[in-house]
């Protein structure tokens, strides 16, 4: 039997005859870090599709994006406010539809652009220009949109919407203190004040619905180019959601709040890490046919042709600490060793029937054997991380890129790990190892040549899926980066930094798209 008619067979078959059982080749965008001549302040949704035809002209044919949810006033991808909501931050401003009504628009927009200029996004600001602008915006066109027929359906096959809006609009009154904190009539409404704030609040939470009318007809229209295109966009979905969320405020009987997630100690955290992040109560959302999961990947849907499961283990079993306690005095969820695998199967079969896109698991870190097994039986793929992809259990040598196993997805490095030029500098002994695996003579820094010799062979390895992060290739080139590596890394995990989550290519969309050496590169490594 071919590895095409074991795919086809697998739960997630239709998903693989509709993506390809092929090489699919692409490069990882955080949005944010995307900077283009009409962005302001911030990468935004219209940007992609320059990026889309880049690539298509190319051949790389994915775009992976990090989540894309609304993260009220923070500013990790991983902390949303709302499972659903996209990220106003990121609606393109000057793509707006009648934006011409706003007095000196394109004053209002070149003003804030300035801050297009920062080495660092700086969020705060950006975000409380844009609102400004909107909030100035919106009322001007609200009449002409409310009654029409695209955006009536987009609030009535929305149901979300309504809690998302009053969430934000109480949050805004309450000076964006955590609902916990709030007066009990709103941390805790009866169903009879739940529709009272509603209609108190109704013109505020039509801004809001508005608001994301806006991002989705945007990011919607994105997909529809890279469909066009050939190019497949994978977005993320978070396995969990910030405690100080709509989510858990308006459906908190989903979620153990007693408890926080983490992770057990470990070779990379002597304590365990604490998340705290609150745990699902699966026997709750079982019993309403997981519709809170189920409407959260039908959503993702409509945005994206794949999507990254993260940290697909947690989806087996969960680190659970109770709240007050240290990260190691926790415990796995199921306790029973022997239900993580039907548990994870069932959870994992219930996002494949509902989501009609490829699920690609995010397995890396200590996962067992059982658990990578159980998602290859359904036909999910796991990540080779290749500075991690070695044997462990024996000699410690790099496992040949052509062994690894074909439903997987192979990648030089991650949004929380060092770039290799950072690698190849912090961990000298590991570099040291992998110039002796390739037969090169070790040198203390990563020459560009064998750079671009291991972003080819990350291309080249069996696995089906090939994608990195794009500063990778732009560090191909001195003059696209910046002089300090440290600067071209996304997130230290565990570690709260004003640097985290902030970080912008150096070039611009424009700069990137017309750098010939840098598609040439591309080109050379991509080729057979």
């Amino acid at each position: 039997m071919t590895l095409k008619q074991k795919l086809l067979q697998t739960a997630a078959g239709p998903q693989w005859e509709q993506t390809g059982v092929r090489n699919h080749h692409g490069i990882c965008i955080p949005l944010f870090s995307l900077l283009s001549e009409k962005s302001c302040g911030i990468g935004e949704f219209l940007d992609l599709i320059p990026m889309i035809e880049w690539c298509q002209s190319l051949g790389l044919d994915v775009i992976q994006l990090l989540p894309l949810n609304d993260l009220g006033l923070g500013t990790s991808p991983y902390n949303a406010l709302s499972a659903n909501a996209l990220s106003p931050i990121h609606i393109s401003l000057s793509s707006l539809p009648e934006i011409q009504r706003v007095p000196d628009y394109q004053e209002k927009l070149a003003k804030i652009r300035y801050w297009n200029r920062t080495n660092r996004v700086k969020y705060h600001i950006v975000r409380e220009l844009k609102f400004a602008f909107l909030r100035d915006y919106v009322p001007r066109i609200y009449d002409d949109f409310a009654n029409s027929p695209d955006y009536l359906c987009f609030v009535k096959e929305n149901k979300w919407l309504e809690a998302y809006a009053l969430f934000k609009v109480l949050k805004e009154e309450q000076l964006w203190k955590n609902w916990e904190d709030w007066p009990t009539n709103l941390k805790s409404p009866s169903e009879p004040g739940y529709q009272l704030l509603l209609d108190e609040h109704r013109e505020a939470c039509q801004f809001h619905i508005f608001i994301q009318y806006l991002c989705f007809t945007q990011l919607a229209e994105v997909k529809r180019i890279a469909t066009e295109r050939g190019v497949f966009l994978k977005g993320d979905i978070p396995i969990l959601i910030s405690r100080d969320s709509a989510d858990v405020w308006r459906k908190r009987h989903y979620f153990f709040l007693h408890e926080a997630a983490g992770a057990p100690p470990d070779m990379y955290s002597r304590d365990g890490q604490y998340w705290g992040f609150p745990l699902y109560d699966w026997d709750e959302l079982e019993k309403n046919g997981y519709d809170w999961w189920r409407e959260r990947l039908q959503l993702a849907s409509k945005l994206y042709h794949l999507y990254r499961i993260d940290h697909v283990v947690g989806f087996f079993r969960m680190w659970a600490i109770p709240l007050g306690k240290q990260a190691k005095e926790g415990s796995f969820i199921p306790s029973n060793e022997h239900e993580w695998i039907p548990h994870g199967r069932k959870l994992m079969e219930m996002m494949i029937k509902t989501a009609p896109i490829l699920p690609i698991g995010e397995d890396l870190g200590l996962v067992p054997e059982s658990v990578k097994q159980c998602l290859y039986d359904l036909g999910i793929c796991g990540t080779k991380v290749m500075r991690w992809e070695r044997r462990w259990e024996t000699d410690d040598s790099f496992i040949p890129i052509d062994e690894y196993p074909p439903m997987t997805m192979t990648t030089v490095s991650t949004h929380d790990s060092d770039t290799l030029q950072l690698w190849w500098r912090h961990f000298p002994k590991e570099a040291k190892t992998y110039s002796d695996y390739k037969g090169w003579n070790y040198e203390p820094f990563l020459t560009l040549d064998h750079q671009k010799e291991i972003l080819r062979d990350s291309h080249h390895s069996a696995s089906l899926f090939h994608v990195n992060l794009l500063q990778e290739y732009l560090a191909l080139f001195p003059e696209l980066i910046s002089k300090n590596p440290h600067t071209e890394r996304i997130n230290i995990p565990g570690k709260i930094l004003d640097t985290n989550w902030t970080y912008r290519f150096q070039p611009t969309v424009e700069k990137i798209i017309e750098h010939i050496p840098l598609r040439q590169a591309i080109r050379e490594i991509l080729a057979p």
